[in-house]
């Protein structure tokens, strides 16, 4: 399912929400093609049973139609509670947006809207949220909570993160990610949106993702690029000045004439993410702009499932 056939005409960042809910409704029809078959019958108000809990809220009748335990949730229930970080460095503002672009199609559009999806499925399970903003400061940041007032504040602050930013910001990944973690004291799943372009110590890097999962917490890491340009690295072989948004340094090259080179060490690069991501036992998943959101929404609700 393609973002426009879902988002059809609506393209202002002003309808956030009924973005959000439009692409998590289209999710929910078609999951009955999915391994979540049964789950969207009665969506907000069931969980998948865990072997050793109480049966006394097991819905038979939904086990008779889908061969699958599922125990009714209540209105005052709280099943998981999620922590949202989004990197908002200078780098995630690109690509650059035309004027006929819609917001989504850079890295941060598409992630503040992924965000706002996923955040419109926890809102359906009544389960809570909080978000930080980091890029070289710690911009943002709120508690996991579930009310309707604490969702539309997040959602105003995830807006305004589409502003273009008004001055080179730098990614200081490894101090806030550490500070991030000592705030989130109860046990959460964290989902992490960035590019990953920090020029800083892996090993501090890794140690810092590390970090976040003290007291059981789960991490899913969402690694946002650009697949054109940043990953096949797709420009015509006019000579061409690149510019690093973050610090301003300029270099003019053909873009053939290391293309080969470039993907080769990008690829090395996503390899060994994942490699030390599984590692850490982090999740680690690629995303492009422009893909469709099912691959995160089926993650997410995989990683709920194995949360337990």
């Amino acid at each position: 399912m393609k973002i426009e056939s879902q988002i059809e005409k609506i393209s202002s960042f002003q309808h956030l929400e009924l973005l959000a809910n439009q692409v998590v409704e289209g999710f929910i029809s078609g999951m009955h093609k999915s391994p979540f078959h049964g789950f969207s019958a009665e969506f907000a108000e069931h969980k998948v049973y865990n072997t050793g809990e109480s049966t006394k809220h097991i819905d038979w009748k939904l086990f008779a139609k889908t061969d699958r335990l599922y125990t009714k949730c209540f209105e005052e229930e709280t099943n998981l509670r999620c922590h949202i970080i989004i990197d908002n460095s200078s780098s995630m503002h690109y690509p650059k947006l035309k004027e006929n672009q819609k917001f989504y199609e850079s890295k941060i559009g598409f992630s503040v809207l992924a965000s706002a999806v996923l955040m419109n499925l926890l809102k359906k399970q009544r389960d809570a949220v909080g978000l930080s903003v980091f890029s070289d400061s710690y911009e943002y940041y709120a508690p996991e909570k579930g009310s309707d007032r604490h969702h539309r504040m997040i959602l105003n602050t995830l807006e305004g993160l589409l502003e273009s930013p008004k001055e080179k910001k730098s990614t200081d990944t490894i101090t806030y990610l550490h500070q991030i973690a000592e705030k989130i004291h109860r046990r959460s799943m964290i989902i992490l949106f960035t590019d990953m372009f920090q020029s800083e110590n892996e090993e501090a890097l890794f140690n810092a993702l590390q970090h976040l999962k003290h007291d059981k917490h789960k991490v899913v890491l969402f690694h946002v690029v650009d697949n054109e340009t940043e990953r096949k690295f797709d420009f015509d072989n006019a000579p061409r000045k690149f510019i690093d948004v973050e610090t301003g340094d300029e270099v003019v090259i053909f873009a053939d004439n290391v293309k080969q080179e470039y993907e080769k060490q990008v690829g090395d690069y996503f390899k060994k993410l994942a490699l030390t991501c599984a590692q850490n036992k982090i999740k680690y998943i690629p995303v492009g702009v422009g893909e469709s959101f099912d691959k995160i929404l089926t993650a997410y609700l995989v990683e709920k499932q194995n949360f337990g």
